[in-house]
């Protein structure tokens, strides 16, 4: 067998002409062997549905090829089967093309199929690798992927972590929750060890799902501590960690259809390495709107809940100017209101009308206006994605427009449960019901709910859970005027810009939504989540180095929390009580949030205006020489200095902190945000506990 050989300056490709299985795939800068079984070679894998064997998969490395076209500088090839064998259904009039492209650094993907057969193509495998292996010496190997904010990391080895029950599946399988699978939502996904990694991501902004798989065969070899055998060959059976980007488009019979194009890339450096290829990807083709002037500013929030499903009914309208002062005494600049719709939060959705028992709209509208005379913003907490299922109005109206699966059923979220015993027990929790965001109907009636926000006077709206429509990736409905399986992401951004058509006379209105996902900031201005984890990885402030981010801060003397707001360029907001309660409730947190947002504004060239490069161009160390956690390095845009924020998280002992600049620069003075004497940062920097520094 003649193998077909493609290569550039970032990856070496072999491929089986007879079949075009990927059997050989080297990392050409560090030589690492990402394949090099070619036995355990594959090319594609489809799920072609047939009466009475759902599960009827088409294995592409049992398909002969029917014609292949290398390029004569071996910069691509083309890979042609004319019909296709499944396991169960015979032969199949289904034409599959992949294209192999390759420039300087990446390798492209790109599918065409033409599916001639009376059944549907579900799934499609491609690029399908058969073996990957961990670079030699290293110690762990694993996933890395966006979610929340932050990134999900699975184990692959020497620890293989199981995403889905056993009962399910024939082997170990990761895949990700229906909020953070794969594309848009995390459109790449890293392979890595502690210094290298492969790269795999979308290379078209599209909304089709693309979802990222990885599969333990044969399985364990000892389940107990879910450990991946150690030998190659474990009873007659090849060893192999399998992975591949899975598209799900649903090609009907007599449809053609080209899939997402991906590409692969590998990298040297750490995850930060891996995400910089995705962002010069993005930024090719991304745009971020322009912000309202007020919110470009370092300042901080206060999220306040006035009402519940459960009737707590805890501020009626006319004393919510109480919440304003509080914040125009403590330099807060604004408020997130929660839980002033009918019913409270996450009852009524999507209903957008004041709850008359707090009061009435004309003094909702007076409140609004009153706090903003203090100088005080108001941005009200609202939800689009669901309908509340308990109400007759979902049930007689907009179910309809709900997301429906194959049989025709509408999904259904769990809620979420309020205060009183019978609902922490889930007894009578309101069940949300994802609604269609392809239905143009459903577009007109949240485009009227959000002109009930605009009539109030808000300064803005913080849609919750714009992030997801769980459990729903597709929808079946045809009647909502989109195709059999459509992916339900595809109008996320368009809905925010339909409502900001709406608000054209007032250019600083906030749209805000919950963790945002990357693509999602081509609408939105700012991005709320919770990052409350001594471990949390900030993944998206490196993917958006200068767009607004928030998280909350809920202790009663959370310093660590703030000194993460100041280390990841976040937006203090205040939620004592779970922002249930007032500001004045914890004066700790409270106080030392002021000192350290007067310190951000104080260095703002660094530490809000600079850019954020997580720990790239610095290597902090303890005094016995192991590397510290956690630590941020800025860059000043206006001289190209670095700036760092280090942080003692633990709750007892001082740190003392010695820093080593990648530049050779030296770090001359560094000071506590709760100190305001610069000291010498030659002979090292001391940090007391629950502390920060900021060294420049």
């Amino acid at each position: 067998m003649d193998v077909i050989v493609l290569k550039n300056n970032n990856l070496r490709l072999e491929l089986n002409p007879s079949n075009g299985a990927l059997i050989g795939l080297t990392a050409v800068k560090t030589g690492w062997k990402i394949l090099d079984r070619p036995q355990l070679g594959l090319s594609f894998r489809l799920l072609v549905p047939i009466p009475d064997r759902r599960n009827n998969p088409i294995y592409g490395e049992k398909q002969i090829v029917s014609d292949i076209k290398v390029s004569p500088d071996s910069s691509s090839a083309v890979f042609i089967w004319n019909s296709l064998v499944s396991e169960y259904g015979g032969s199949h009039d289904i034409c599959l093309k992949v294209e192999i492209k390759l420039d300087d650094q990446q390798v492209l993907y790109a599918l065409h199929i033409d599916n001639h057969s009376e059944y549907v193509v579900e799934n499609v495998y491609c690029p399908y690798l058969g073996d990957i292996q961990p670079p030699l010496g290293a110690e762990w190997f694993k996933t890395f992927l966006y979610n929340y904010g932050t990134a999900q990391e699975w184990s692959l080895w020497p620890r293989y972590q199981n995403m889905r029950g056993y009962y399910g599946i024939d082997y170990p399988t990761q895949f990700g929750p229906p909020s953070a699978c794969g594309a848009p939502t995390a459109p790449f996904c890293l392979l890595r060890s502690a210094d290298q990694g492969l790269y795999a991501g979308v290379y078209e902004p599209s909304s089709e799902l693309v979802a990222w798989h990885t599969e333990l065969r044969p399985g364990y070899g000892s389940s107990i501590d879910s450990r991946v055998p150690e030998e190659l060959n474990i009873d007659g059976k090849d060893v192999a960690i399998r992975f591949s980007a899975v598209h799900v488009p649903y090609i009907q019979p007599g449809e053609s259809r080209d899939l997402t194009p991906l590409v692969l890339q590998s990298f040297e450096g750490g995850w930060q390495s891996g995400v910089d290829i995705y962002k010069e990807w993005r930024n090719s083709w991304m745009h971020t709107p322009d912000l309202p002037a007020w919110v470009r500013e370092p300042h901080a929030w206060q999220q306040i809940h006035i009402n519940s499903p459960e009737d707590e009914l805890r501020i009626p309208f006319r004393d919510l100017y109480k919440i304003g002062k509080d914040c125009a005494k403590h330099g807060v600049k604004a408020i997130q209101l929660v839980g002033w719709n009918a019913g409270g939060q996450d009852q009524g959705n999507p209903s957008h009308d004041p709850d008359p028992r707090l009061g009435t709209f004309d003094e909702l509208k007076d409140a609004i206006a009153r706090i903003q005379s203090m100088g005080v913003k108001v941005v009200m907490f609202s939800k689009f994605t669901w309908a509340d299922r308990a109400t007759d109005r979902f049930r007689k109206d907009l179910v309809r427009c709900a997301i429906k699966d194959p049989y025709g059923d509408y999904y259904m979220h769990p809620g979420y449960q309020y205060q009183t015993a019978t609902q922490l027990l889930d007894i009578n929790t309101k069940r949300l019901i994802p609604m269609c965001f392809l239905n143009e109907e459903y577009l007109r009636i949240c485009e009227e709910e959000f002109k009930k926000i605009l009539g109030l006077g808000a300064d803005g709206i913080l849609f919750d859970e714009c992030l997801h429509h769980g459990p729903a990736l597709l929808c079946f409905d045809t009647g909502h005027g989109h195709r059999y399986g459509a992916p339900v992401y595809a109008n996320d951004r368009k809905l925010i810009q339909n409502f900001a058509r709406i608000a054209h006379d007032k250019p600083d209105f906030l749209f805000a939504g919950e963790a945002c996902y990357d693509w999602e900031f081509e609408a939105y201005h700012l991005s709320y989540h919770r990052s409350e984890s001594k471990q949390h990885i900030p993944l998206m402030r490196y993917m958006q180095p200068h767009m607004p981010i928030m998280t909350a801060v809920t202790g009663f003397d959370d310093r660590n929390m703030i000194n993460q707001c100041l280390m990841y360029r976040y937006i203090i907001s205040y939620e004592p009580y779970n922002f249930k309660g007032r500001l004045d409730d914890f004066p700790k947190t409270l106080e030392y949030g002021k000192k350290m947002d007067a310190l951000r504004k104080e260095l703002r060239d660094y530490f809000w205006d600079g850019e954020f490069r997580d720990t790239c161009g610095a290597i902090v160390t303890t005094a016995d020489g192991e590397i510290h956690h956690p630590y941020a390095v800025f860059v000043n845009v206006k001289n190209g200095h670095l700036g760092l924020v280090i942080s003692n998280y633990d709750e007892y002992n001082s740190a003392v902190i010695k820093v080593k600049l990648e530049n050779s620069y030296p770090l001359e003075y560094y000071r506590l945000v709760d100190d305001s004497q610069w000291r010498s940062a030659k002979w090292g920097i001391k940090i007391p506990p629950c502390s920060a520094a900021v060294v420049i």
